[in-house]
């Protein structure tokens, strides 16, 4: 019974975590590329009106509102699977601290997977690229960067997931082993 509520625990605060990355992450990526948001994400949201330039009252906290709706949900992903594989492997008292710190773990690829797609961008962006563009898009090469950081955070968000697994994992045999000694 303590399992099943550590793991209802975990998948609850999972899109809240989840949820919290989304809103810093791209507070970051709109101080790079503003237009990513104004000539993209606050469309794809439903954020601003037909002919409307700004969304809400503050760029800012639509920004964040973005955040949250992009992320929140690789949580739900997230959560669940790191939870079942913590009641897998982990005695009770060991289970919310280590999926906790599995979360992290996904956490840090994800932004690390993230700022290679930064990078990526900064390096790879070409002015003759293929990538669609908005005819309203000014500054393009931010643009790119910013879409590739995105695009490399998702990915690094399921890469996360997979180390946060085997971080779980790595978890019980080290706990086995000092039981062991």
């Amino acid at each position: 019974m303590k399992k099943l509520l550590i793991f209802i625990a975990i998948v609850v605060l999972a899109p809240l975590i989840a949820g919290l990355y989304g809103i810093l992450h791209d507070q970051i990526t709109y101080t790079i590329s503003p237009e990513y948001y104004t000539r993209f994400k606050f469309y794809q949201f439903g954020l601003v009106d037909e002919g409307i330039q700004g969304p809400i009252d503050s760029p800012r906290i639509a920004v964040s509102v973005v955040g949250l709706l992009a992320t929140w949900w690789m949580g739900l992903i997230i959560g669940p699977i790191l939870g079942l594989v913590s009641v897998g492997y982990l005695t009770p008292n060991r289970m919310f601290p280590t999926t906790c710190r599995a979360f992290l773990v996904t956490i840090f690829v994800a932004l690390g997977t993230g700022l290679l797609g930064l990078i990526f961008g900064w390096f790879f962006y070409n002015s003759e690229s293929s990538w669609q563009f908005s005819d309203e898009v000014v500054d393009r090469a931010s643009f790119f960067v910013v879409g590739s950081m995105h695009s490399f955070s998702y990915a690094g968000g399921f890469l996360g997931l997979v180390v946060g697994m085997i971080y779980i994992k790595k978890q019980r045999q080290k706990y086995q082993s000092i039981l062991s000694d």
